[in-house]
């Protein structure tokens, strides 16, 4: 191998490998796209970059879809089908545990989610 593969961007571990379209850690299970990492040379020193759950970069006003079926707390039996889509997020730092957006949801109203279970929709 003549090309040498960045590092986890999670843990800094060197065995990372690609799968893909993204770039694997084996340490962690963390998924990146091999893109987002120039992204992030624009950073702020100490800000959070929010990831959705493939590794691509989020930004206030993005369109998400559901990555699998999510059941809603409180609504009986109301589920969040995988593929919904959701438009027009806003990114959050002071949620409820790991909730990190903030978005309307078709069919449910407003509500905080992961970015682990939303995937960036193209």
């Amino acid at each position: 191998m003549s090309e040498q593969l960045p590092p986890c961007p999670e843990c800094g571990s060197e065995y990372t490998y690609e799968q893909g379209s993204l770039l694997v850690c084996p340490m962690d299970g963390h998924e990146w796209s091999p893109e987002a990492g120039a992204d992030d040379a624009g950073e702020a020193p100490g800000s959070v970059m929010i990831r959705d759950a493939v590794g691509n970069p989020l930004a206030d006003g993005d369109t998400v879809t559901i990555a699998k079926d999510l059941k809603v707390k409180g609504s009986g039996s109301g589920t969040i089908k995988a593929d919904t889509k959701i438009k027009s997020i806003r990114l959050i730092d002071d949620g409820v545990g790991d909730h990190d957006i903030d978005a309307t949801v078709p069919g449910f109203g407003r509500m905080q989610l992961t970015s682990s279970v939303a995937k960036k929709a193209s």
